[in-house]
């Protein structure tokens, strides 16, 4: 992998102070923290139930904070063979997925809601947004968990989802060496080689370098995909009480843009199987190219304060050709149009913060105060060509003929969009007695927006801004059991333009939340139960004019006011000295609310009403003192809309996996996985008939993973 420009130097500027807080001493009913456990390479019998969560910007526990928050721990990870960010998502309960843009990156709903169509729901990496921009699918290997935030984080986060926030959290450098090699090979020709190295340079420096390399074929037909990840950390101890720590990835990804199969005109699936390639095998690759650095400063004022500058940059890039369907014929010809997409984007986001602990007339606030500015830009070209039907760009979906001669696309978009933003905000999280928490934050956004056509001259702007409080209170009536509400508002520019070229107004929602909390007296076990209301205006949604005309086709409509409402069950732990469970359960009912263009009552595109998931390990030993661990997961998705404002659904799906290993050595670890079992045929997302992904087929993955 050809490292790009962007090591060429981050014109790092440092700007923020952050927290968390060290504190003289801790609540004298505060439960001991479980120690921590760092991991270089894959984890051995580790937790699945996470006490804390470092995007929640507190250091209340998880079993005490006023909020629903579900964290994806390197073991869970590991359990499950996961590479990527979507091999995990049907483990956790109200995520669902969303139009992948052909592959080419994540898109993903929490609660229902998405966001914005075109960035996906709001994703931070180590508390920076990291989903603005186009951006590659997340490869975990140099992730140390994954933090599911769910209900509004707009009072710490600004932009983000009513729904949830995602956070993912990079692995550190540590102060121990270690060194793991690991190698896969599997279905469709699967080749992955990850190497996790880290330690110490001198007694002041460590380092943590990550790297992965995947090659690999598809069960789509004329679908390859290649991708390579450098992920590089340092920490640096400036001082007794200060530290700079810097973290970067580099990724690239590399596959044919793949819009999937096609339903019939009546909204039939099946019709054709489900590895069958509609686009071009001429068009070749489109790659997604995403870096981004990190720099963070840190000092410990004092026993009660600590500071923290960061800074974020980071720059993101799609380029290449596609052949995409646009509309099916009755005959089986499926008339298509060919896109070339030259998009890049640059973001650079500065944070300051401040946090400690403060206690007066025998109450504990911690506080934490903080500014944050970011400027990003994104440039984004498309030339695009849709042939009449006199000469269409077409191929018969039953028996496809490929290497027709491609048609040259012309100018269709070409817009500058920039964006400013500078936000204040504080939090206080109190310990008004050893039963009661209350959790007050909030902050101020300020955005200055414009959008250029490039192609009319015209500039369109607008200037929003908002106030999202949020404010939730726990009661704690014994050491195991929490009760808990909340309540939060949210805010969001949309980015991008409708067909008319008219920008978006920014969304804003509010969100209700009442739930109980289970933690086992030993800390391995948590459950948490919540019922939600959601209510959100301004809602990104595909354009339903696309069914009757296919220039419409890509683009957006505001969908006005949306709700989300349902109930939630999130277990995770370890259940016995040999067994470990995570499992989930939801019902979620999402629909238009008031709308100019949409009936009342219209199911948002690909959110299931009822989905769950089980995934059970039992580990044990050999009579030689081997250990071994095997185990399965089973998940369920229920029926979806599959397109906007229309009767065509996904049917619901099950879907299991095995999981197993084999601890040859206290060095030397094998690992055979099975998803997909019983080579289930299923439809994961859709964006209209015509744009339907279908679920993996079976797939068995060998892996060793050796560490020295």
């Amino acid at each position: 992998m050809s490292l790009h420009p962007s090591l060429h130097l981050i014109t790092l500027a440092i700007a923020a102070l952050g927290v968390d807080a060290a504190c003289a001493q801790a609540a004298p009913d505060a439960p001991a923290a479980l120690p921590a456990v760092e991991v270089v390479g894959r984890t051995a019998s580790g937790a699945y139930h996470a006490g804390e969560a470092s995007g929640a910007k507190t250091e209340l526990r998880l079993r005490e904070l006023p909020q629903a928050v579900r964290v994806l721990t390197r073991q869970a990870i590991d359990d499950l063979g996961a590479t990527k960010l979507d091999d995990v998502l049907d483990y956790v309960g109200g995520v669902s997925r969303q139009n992948n843009f052909g592959g080419l990156w994540d898109n993903i709903a929490v609660r229902g809601l998405a966001g914005n169509e075109n960035t996906g729901m709001a994703t931070l990496l180590n508390g920076f947004s990291s989903n603005r921009g186009f951006n590659a699918p997340r490869d975990l290997a140099g992730v140390e968990r994954i933090e599911f935030l769910k209900g509004p984080a707009a009072a710490l986060y600004g932009s983000s989802e009513p729904g949830g926030t995602l956070n993912i959290v990079s692995k550190k450098p540590l102060w121990q060496a270690g060194h793991a090699l690991e190698v896969y090979a599997g279905s469709f020709d699967l080749k992955r080689v990850a190497l996790d190295s880290t330690g110490p340079v001198s007694d002041a420096l460590a380092y943590r370098l990550n790297i992965a390399v995947e090659d690999r074929d598809s069960f789509r037909d004329h679908i390859h995909a290649r991708r390579e990840v450098v992920a590089p950390a340092f920490s640096w101890k400036l001082g007794a009480d200060t530290t700079l720590d810097y973290s970067a990835e580099l990724l690239r990804h590399r596959t044919p843009l793949d819009r999937g199969v096609v339903a019939s005109t009546a909204g039939e699936l099946g019709i054709i199987p489900r590895e069958r390639f509609l686009g071009e095998p001429a068009d070749g690759d489109v790659t997604v190219d995403n870096r981004t650095h990190q720099l963070i400063l840190s000092h410990d004022w004092n026993d009660h304060w600590r500071g923290r500058l960061g800074l974020a940059y980071r720059e993101t890039g799609i380029h290449g050709f596609s052949t995409e369907a646009t509309a099916l014929q009755t005959d089986g010809t499926l008339t298509r149009q060919r896109r070339l997409r030259d998009y890049d984007s640059d973001d650079l986001a500065l944070q300051a913060e401040l946090q400690g602990r403060v206690r007066a007339a025998g109450v504990v606030h911690e506080v934490l105060l903080g500014a944050e500015t970011f400027r990003f830009d994104m440039d984004t070209v498309m030339l695009r060509i849709n042939p009449s039907t006199a000469s269409p760009y077409a191929i018969n979906i039953y028996q496809p003929v490929y290497g027709q001669a491609q048609p040259t696309p012309v100018a269709n978009t070409d817009t500058l969009e920039h964006q400013r933003g500078t936000a204040f905000y504080a939090q206080d999280a109190i310990t008004l007695a050893p039963q009661w928490r209350l959790l007050a934050g909030v902050r101020v956004d300020n955005y200055r927006q414009s959008l250029l056509n490039r192609r009319t001259g015209v500039t369109t702007r607008q200037d929003p801004s908002a106030t999202s409080p949020r404010i939730g209170i726990s009661w704690l009536p014994t050491a195991q059991w929490t009760v808990y509400a909340s309540a939060g508002k949210s805010f969001r520019p949309n980015v991008g333009t409708d067909f008319n070229g008219q920008a978006f107004a920014p969304e804003s929602g509010r969100a209700l939340e009442l739930g109980a909390k289970w933690e086992s007296a030993g800390q391995r076990m948590g459950l948490t139960a919540a019922l939600f209301d959601i209510r959100k205006r301004n809602v990104l949604t595909a354009d339903p004019g696309a069914q009757t005309d296919p220039a419409r086709t890509g683009f957006s409509i505001a969908a006005g006011e949306v709700g989300s409402r349902g109930l939630e069950l999130d277990f995770a732990g370890q259940v016995s000295t040999s067994w470990r469970v995570n499992a989930s359960l939801v019902w979620n009912d999402v629909e238009v609310r008031r709308d100019t263009a949409l009936p009342a009552g219209t199911r948002l595109l690909n959110v299931p009403k009822v989905n769950g998931s089980l995934l059970a390990v039992y580990e044990g030993s050999f009579t030689n003192g081997q250990r071994y661990g095997l185990g399965g997961g089973v998940t369920h998705v229920g029926a979806r809309i599959g397109q906007t404002a229309t009767t065509f659904e996904l049917p619901a799906y099950t879907t299991a996996k095995l999981v197993s290993h084999w601890r040859i050595s206290p060095t030397l670890r094998a690992t055979l996985d099975v998803d997909n079992l019983f080579d289930t045929t299923y439809y994961t997302s859709s964006y209209s008939r015509v744009w339907v992904t279908p679920g993996a087929a079976r797939t068995v993955t060998l892996g060793l993973q050796a560490k020295f």
